[in-house]
């Protein structure tokens, strides 16, 4: 009989080999065509030639050249090549047995890969356009009552991280970080007047979806940070930041993530740091209360 996981290792990774194999024989404006779709795999299935030209800023016969310099009848072809190897959905398994395999249990290799994968997320992250969507965003933080952070799955925990500094630097904030009906009881938070934080990617998921009609009921505007060219939710985003990630195939990189949203509050609260000081200064006396001992009755 055989397994998932055997049939896994038979699938063969097309692509990748003709890259490998004719990849230097490629003029510069193909093979930057070609690096890209290899970036970008999993988001090439959802984009048009016209999508991958403007993005690589070639024309989109460019982009057909590129695909059939690399033995693709056309953009089609590769994307019915593409979907054979990844499947419908890269589950995190398949994304950890797809970076393992390219790092060659190499410690180097590995430190490498994270490396350059945040240094060029980082040319990205403060690109001119990002830097304006950025300060858009801080104007939106600035007037708003209060700031509700959502993310699930990993971004759960940045979420929560991120609460802490906005609420360390005087502002209200609260998570929108629960999955299933559980997630109901923390959008009991969201009022008008706020501010939603969206971390998502190209998948909608029920959460989302329910988090982005609540605050259009109250009439709360969004702000979208995602890797994806394409989010799912980015239509109703009044700012998007993009926040690479890393190869959509590969274990994705949060790093840049986090640094995005320091990069919030460290400019929110520079913007009124009379404020910021004041929360702090006043934490530090709730500190210094806490410490003191205990006055009167019984500790049991």
């Amino acid at each position: 009989m055989t397994t998932p996981t055997q049939s896994k290792k038979t699938k063969v990774d097309r692509f990748g080999e003709r890259l490998r194999t004719r990849g230097a024989s490629l003029s510069p404006s193909l093979k930057m065509v070609a690096d890209y779709i290899d970036e970008n795999r999993r988001t090439i299935l959802h984009k048009s030639a016209l999508d991958i030209a403007a993005d690589t800023g070639t024309s989109d016969a460019t982009v057909i050249r590129a695909i059939q310099a690399l033995g693709f009848e056309g953009l089609r072809d590769l994307k019915r090549t593409l979907t054979g190897y990844l499947g419908e959905v890269v589950s995190s398994v398949d994304r950890m047995s797809s970076t393992t395999a390219q790092l060659k249990q190499s410690i180097d290799t590995s430190i490498d890969f994270v490396r350059d994968g945040h240094l060029a997320g980082i040319e990205a992250v403060t690109s001119p356009a990002n830097r304006a969507a950025i300060a858009a965003a801080i104007e939106l933080m600035r007037s708003a009552e209060g700031i509700g952070l959502f993310g699930i799955g990993a971004s759960a925990i940045i979420s929560d991280y991120v609460m802490r500094l906005l609420i360390r630097n005087g502002r209200h904030a609260y998570v929108l970080n629960r999955t299933g009906i559980a997630l109901g009881e923390q959008l009991l938070a969201m009022r008008s007047g706020d501010v939603l934080l969206m971390m998502g990617q190209a998948s909608a998921h029920r959460e989302g979806s329910a988090t982005l009609e609540e605050a259009r009921r109250l009439g709360v505007p969004m702000i979208l940070l995602t890797a994806s060219s394409s989010p799912a939710f980015g239509k109703q985003a009044q700012v998007t930041i993009r926040v690479p990630r890393g190869r959509s195939e590969m274990v994705p990189l949060h790093g840049l993530v986090l640094m995005c949203l320091e990069m919030l509050v460290i400019g929110l609260a520079a913007t009124e740091p009379e404020r910021s000081t004041q929360s702090l200064e006043r934490l530090h006396r709730l500190y210094d209360d806490i410490r003191k001992p205990a006055r009167g009755g019984s500790a049991g």
